[in-house]
């Protein structure tokens, strides 16, 4: 066991806030897992397939959800689907030096918690007017999100969806269902990457209190978006936490300042 007692229970707590929070607006939480893991855990194996996995548990139903509520369509996903799984793949097979790995995590987690922020900023972030794109736009678009979801372990969906809503891509309930329905295809992808490249690294007893804490925090979440609360306020503190995180795993860990 790498955690002790006391600081696993803090970590089960904080994936446990994490998956209600972003399971409510329909994200997996993979930016925050991570930006946790970084603060108790050494290894980026160890991190990047944890944030995984727990990412995994949290949207599964939440996807389910969406398709049996009319809200997803595979026609209409498939092509940032197509996109995304192939470059999801290709970016969890790349063996980076853990430097490396912790300044593309530092500036992954700062632009998230920056998307999360613009997306609270206006009273409707979605208006009924919608826009039309060509359609390697949607592949193009699935492939740059997929890779970078890959590469560092996020699924992908809490870039996907701010930068969707601000291009008036469809209405938000169907960009909420894709952006959970992206990080479950790509973290799974990426998964199978990991599993082929040899860097699944998994502590069982930390993993499995945490899969357990982010399945109840995910189940507690759906039932919050059913209720149709858009927690704006939650996301904003949110995105600081992360940004805070981002910014110390990039100095502290990335560009070894301190």
């Amino acid at each position: 066991m790498l955690l002790s007692s006391e600081n696993l229970i803090v970590l089960c707590f904080g994936f446990f806030v994490i998956a209600t929070l972003y399971s409510s607006v329909g994200f997996g939480g993979g930016s925050s897992y991570l930006a946790l893991l970084t603060l108790f855990l050494s290894s980026f194996y160890e991190i990047r397939a944890i944030a995984l996995i727990c990412n995994l548990v949290v949207v599964s139903t939440s996807t389910f959800l969406y398709f049996k509520h009319g809200h997803a369509k595979l026609k209409d996903f498939f092509p940032f689907i197509l996109g995304s799984i192939p470059l999801a793949f290709l970016g969890a097979t790349f063996k980076l030096s853990e430097q490396l790995f912790f300044i593309i995590l530092g500036v992954s987690l700062i632009i998230s918690s920056l998307a999360l922020v613009a997306q609270t900023l206006k009273k409707k972030v979605y208006t009924d007017k919608t826009k039309k794109y060509p359609s390697y736009f949607s592949y193009a678009f699935g492939g740059v999100i997929g890779f970078i979801s890959g590469l560092v372990g996020i699924g992908g969906g809490i870039f996907l969806a701010p930068v969707l809503n601000h291009f008036k891509w469809n209405s938000a309930i169907k960009i909420a269902a894709l952006a959970s329905f992206f990080i479950l295809v790509n973290s799974i992808s990426g998964l199978g990457g990991l599993i082929i490249s040899g860097t699944l690294k998994l502590p069982v007893k930390e993993a499995l209190a945490l899969i357990v804490a982010v399945f109840i925090g995910g189940q507690v979440g759906i039932r919050i978006s059913l209720k149709k609360l858009t927690p704006n306020g939650i996301k904003r503190i949110t995105a600081f936490l992360v940004f805070i995180v981002g910014v110390r795993v990039l100095i502290k860990n990335g560009l070894e300042v301190l």
